[in-house]
């Protein structure tokens, strides 16, 4: 990724933490001392509600928005999320597809289509999918998911590793600190793991 701009989309509800993904990927950003933009748009601000992180970083980066069409990567948090917001993508982005569906309010859950990576890999992305609540929870705690999807990220961002764990030392509260950590080291071994598999 050595362009002008590197576009980043995240993808997610309400209550999924993408805000505060953002701004750590922003951050680690910053710290690799690159100029970066971010911005955040919400739907609904309820829980459940549709949310998007931008992050925009470079040499100089003049606008926080990510223009149609022009995103090389795409954290999707939530399985809907991530067909929403393709027309962000660039064509043949990656996806990093957590296989969690959260219906949106109102919606009949049996009505969720369960072919969903199987459509977007059809448009001719890369999908890298991970049950990352699944790996969460084997870690010994739901609340370290994103963690894990920000170990699998890290892998395609020029941010070196020692720089995410001081992103995540500075804001994660203390009692949670190793287990994040060690949620961001099997992010990454996990995802090398797919990568080869692809």
């Amino acid at each position: 990724m050595a362009k002008e701009t590197n576009n980043i989309l995240l993808s997610g509800t309400g209550g999924q933490g993408i805000i505060l993904a953002s701004r750590m990927i922003a951050l680690c950003a910053l710290k690799s001392d690159f100029d970066v933009k971010e911005s955040e748009i919400h739907g609904m601000a309820q829980r459940g509600g549709s949310v998007i992180g931008q992050i925009r970083f470079g040499k100089r980066v003049y606008s926080p928005t990510i223009p149609a069409g022009s995103a090389e990567l795409m954290l999707a948090l939530e399985e809907l999320e991530a067909l929403r917001y393709l027309h962000y993508l660039k064509e043949k982005a990656t996806i990093i597809l957590n296989r969690k569906q959260i219906p949106p309010a109102g919606f009949d859950p049996s009505q969720y289509p369960q072919d969903i990576p199987e459509r977007i890999k059809n448009k001719g992305f890369r999908v890298i999918e991970i049950d990352a609540e699944e790996v969460a929870k084997n870690l010994g705690s739901s609340k370290v998911e994103n963690t894990i999807l920000l170990g699998v990220l890290s892998l395609f961002l020029p941010f070196k590793e020692a720089i995410w764990k001081e992103v995540i030392k500075e804001a994660v509260p203390g009692k949670f600190l190793e287990l994040n950590l060690k949620a961001f080291e099997e992010g990454v071994r996990l995802g090398k793991e797919l990568l080869q598999s692809h």
